[in-house]
């Protein structure tokens, strides 16, 4: 065996660890994790800041980042996030006034914001918020990048430059650049797995029984659904551990190190129950998306993702970099590497691998639901497993090159077998052969430093391949003198290069590994904006909204709503209570009663948005609507400018009361006949339309307002004389809001000229006829028996009545689970429901009501945090005895 060609830091500094000989210095396994971990962390984010800066996209340059979920969710949450932090929303933990006419803002926050990172927002001013969420990603991928350096020296001690740049070729793999760098709370995920594997050491060999409770908590209140798929990943990791360190070479070491192990992770998953429950619970009342059948992606595509440059949705992202995944597939022929830590890493990774592609492990991976989306969301894991099998192969030196002749040639037929993917970039190879040929040289460089090495020259304590140490010289202490001279003129001639040599391999090494992740990330963020839905960059157009609500707020006499501003999710980002809402919690309750009274949906429902309709504004008390005109088209390259007004007009309070339980109006189930039977009144003639052709025509009053409704039309409709009106329909994912078409002539005639993009399907009612003056008349009766005084506070709604009211008190907000009501000063009990709306009966005593909001699961998960944080307190204080014992 050759022997181990360390760098020249370590050289000089003679510091040790299993394999480098006794007397070790006090506390050097610490500082060589410390280095490994500052250094991935300072290399990963300059590599990031790199690849955005490449691409051209902001904070580096002018292009949106904005893609997909990025635009809609994510800037939003952070921006109400820091909004709230900062004392400036009318809601509180539990609820959120702005989003979907009020919304369970503690699931949310569990879902999306629940990270420590996240509280970086709120050192950022307000037009800031896109910098600040840029900041809060490349923290989070710099602490994956410094957590799985540390790890790996935790693991197998070896050079912790070496470390480091694994440990950013995991921060930076494909997974983050595709998926993670545009969804930021999964990174936390990316963070948390090797720090979950290092609870597993701690675990393994009886240390911390504390701290890893904890560290299992932070990371499931972090993001707790990317935290489930880290603690699979990291039980793999413990289970090869527990097969392959002498530390648990018994059963019964063995036993004991998985159940501490399974200590702490039920501990510190009921640490963060309070939180997990709540959103738990929110994922089971959410809005459902149609069921998804997994099905797998051609294995050709699956090795392309081993590239770089290559980016998808249908296929897991497993670019770790050439240099870093040659190093793994030389474990298998690395006979450096015990045998059973070898068979045992190898047959881990091959499992992993294989469990993304069978539709069962999937389930398991994703908690029993097959994803929307990105089906391979726990890429990362495999990404993570890789790099440990590289580090295993490489921390005792270059493997032989036996090993790196087996490793090439498996990269190279991955490579081939990979050639017809579509995922392959026109960079994709000239990039991968690129880092390819400089890890080759690296490895050369290292091979020579091992060979030119002489006996003793580090630390003067090498053995041979038997294990003995080599005899001392015999003959006359003069002779003996002479031979050390010349030994010691030989080992200074030598030293030089010796040292040089593992130096400029590790630089190559380095800079394979930047390379290819620069280019990577270049290439997929440009992909990204070239292929899937973008967000322009936050500017004039959401400053002046955000102004304009400002200026305007009356909350709680009447809600505000901001109208359409490009990004989607528009309360979050400039204020107000409207219906805009983009959740993986969004209510079932709140989709199906918004899209049923004529609003638009985007995300197969779980993304409501504004509608600008009188007769629906009266209904949720939108008393002031901005409207926006563009100056310009929006662009990738430039915020966007508009010019936005304020209309306020009188709408009934935010409480209302009906004479009864059972809803008036006319029957039918078009949103036009649901609308009246919510108001409680008639204000639309509904003709029956005569369909010719692409035509619609029919009668109605003179002077009252034509509108269409067909939530699953796609294409323009337009009212003759009128310009066209668009339309986006297009089932399941997304439903088209209703839309007005203009003005009945005074001939009462109603003529519709359609242009569908395939076919048309309409409903059975698709156009209604607006007269004001109906509408006017049942507004003034709300508001006169309605609320005469509303107050609310953060979860909470108080509302004073006319005396002696009687029937039903509606309050203006969608029936989600977690409202409780009363009337007078009964007890709270659950809310009823008034066409989806919270209801309170009235019997005529009483003239107040009181409305709460408790997210489901709080109390649940309080019980159970509780239990955990009792159990934590009795593993301290055990430990302690044991320890004093």
């Amino acid at each position: 065996m050759p022997p181990v060609a360390e760098t020249v830091l370590d050289e000089v500094e003679a510091e040790g660890g299993e394999d480098a000989g006794p007397g070790p210095r006090t506390g050097a396994p610490a500082r060589r994790g410390a280095r490994a971990a500052g250094a991935a962390a300072l290399l990963t984010a300059v590599l990031f800041c790199l690849a955005t800066a490449l691409s051209r996209s902001h904070p580096f340059g002018p292009v949106t980042r904005n893609v997909v979920d990025l635009g809609q969710q994510y800037l939003p949450y952070h921006a109400y996030w820091r909004s709230f932090l900062r004392g400036e929303t009318h809601g509180d933990a539990f609820l959120n006034w702005n989003s979907g006419f009020g919304a369970n803002f503690l699931g949310d926050v569990g879902t999306y914001l629940s990270s420590p990172v996240d509280l970086l927002v709120v050192f950022f001013p307000a037009d800031r918020i896109e910098l600040a969420l840029y900041v809060v990603t490349a923290v989070k991928i710099t602490a994956a990048g410094a957590a799985m350096a540390a790890l790996l020296l935790r693991l197998r001690p070896g050079p912790w430059p070496v470390a480091a740049a694994l440990g950013t070729a995991y921060a930076l793999s494909g997974w983050t650049f595709n998926f993670g760098s545009t969804v930021p709370m999964w990174l936390d995920g990316l963070a948390a797995f090797p720090l979950l594997c290092l609870v597993g050491e701690w675990a393994r060999t009886g240390r911390r029984p504390v701290l890893g409770p904890l560290v299992v908590a932070l990371a499931w209140i972090a993001n707790f659904y990317t935290a489930y798929m880290a603690t699979l990943g990291a039980a793999v990791v413990l289970a090869v551990r527990l097969l392959t360190a002498e530390e648990t070479a018994t059963v019964r070491r063995r036993l004991a190190g998985a159940l501490r192990a399974a200590r702490s992770v039920l501990v510190g998953v009921g640490l963060a129950a309070p939180l997990v429950a709540v959103v738990f619970l929110g994922t089971k009342t959410a809005d459902p998306t149609p069921e998804v059948t997994f099905a797998p992606a051609a294995w050709a595509d699956v090795l392309a993702r081993f590239l770089p440059a290559t980016a998808s949705t249908a296929s897991p992202a497993l670019f770790i970099g050439t240099p870093a995944l040659l190093l793994a597939l030389t474990l298998p022929f690395n006979r450096a590497v015990a045998p059973r830590v070898r068979a045992a890493l190898t047959a881990a990774v091959v499992l992993v691998t294989l469990s993304l592609q069978w539709e069962p492990t999937h389930l398991l991976w994703h908690a029993g639901a097959s994803p929307n989306g990105v089906p391979y969301r726990q890429a990362f894991v495999l990404c993570g497993l890789l790099l440990i099998a590289a580090w295993f192969s490489v921390a005792g030196g270059v493997p032989r090159p036996a090993a790196l002749l087996a490793g090439g040639a498996l990269l190279g037929g991955l490579a081939w077998a990979a050639r017809g993917s579509v995922d392959i970039d026109r960079w994709t190879f000239p990039a991968s052969g690129a880092a390819a040929l400089l890890a080759l040289i690296a490895a050369l460089l290292a091979l020579a430093a091992a060979r030119r090495e002489p006996s003793g020259a580090v630390g003067g304590n090498h053995r041979d391949s038997t294990g003995t140490a080599p005899e001392a010289p015999t003959g006359d202490n003069r002779e003996n003198s002479t031979a050390t001279a010349r030994q010691d003129s030989a080992r200074t001639a030598l030293k030089a290069p010796a040292r040089l040599l593992p130096l400029l391999a590790v630089l190559l090494l380095v800079a394979a590994q930047a390379g290819e992740a620069a280019v990577t990330g270049k290439r997929i963020e440009e992909q990204q904006r070239a292929e899937v839905a973008w967000s322009p960059r936050t500017g004039p157009w959401h400053e002046a909204a955000a102004r304009e609500v400002a200026r305007a707020d009356a909350w709680p006499r009447h809600r505000t709503d901001p109208g359409e501003v490009p990004g989607g999710n528009d309360v979050l980002l400039v204020g107000g209570q409207g219906a805009d809402y983009y959740s993986s919690l969004t209510s079932e309750t709140t989709s199906r009663t918004l899209v049923s009274l004529g609003f638009g949906a985007y995300a197969k429902g779980r993304h409501p948005v504004t509608l600008d309709n009188p007769v629906t504004d009266a209904l949720f008390s939108v008393g002031t609507r901005m409207r926006s005109e563009p100056a310009e088209p929006v662009r990738q390259d430039a915020p966007p400018r508009a010019t936005v007004t304020a209309t306020t007009v009188p709408v009934p309070p935010l409480v209302t009361v009906r004479p009864s339980a059972r809803p008036a109006g006319p029957s039918g189930d078009s949103a036009f006949a649901r609308q009246e039977r919510l108001l409680g009144a008639s204000v639309y003639e509904l003709p029956a339309p005569r369909r010719t052709g692409r035509a619609l025509a029919a009668h109605c009053p003179a002077g009252s307002e034509v509108w269409f409704w067909a939530p699953e039309y796609r294409g323009t409709a337009t009212l003759a004389g009128q310009r066209p009106v668009r339309f986006d329909g297009k089932p399941p994912a997304v439903s088209a809001a209703m839309g007005a078409l203009g003005t009945v002539p005074a001939s009462g005639e109603v003529r519709i000229a359609l242009d569908p993009e395939g076919r048309a399907r309409l409903p059975r009612e698709p156009v209604g006829c607006l007269v004001r003056a109906r509408l006017d008349t049942a507004v003034d009766r709300l508001t006169a028996t309605g609320a005469t005084r509303v107050r609310t506070t953060g979860h909470t709604v108080t509302a004073a009545l006319p005396p002696g009211s009687t029937g039903v008190a509606v309050l203006a907000v969608p029936r989600i689970s977690g409202w409780s009501c009363a009337a007078g000063d009964a007890d709270l009990r659950p809310a009823r429901a008034y066409e989806g709306l919270v209801a309170v009966p009235l019997d005529g005593r009483a003239d107040t009501v009181h409305c709460s909001f408790r997210p489901p699961g709080l109390r649940l998960g309080g019980a159970v945090g509780a239990a955990a944080l009792l159990a934590l307190a009795a593993t301290g204080v055990l430990h302690r005895r044991r320890s004093r014992g």
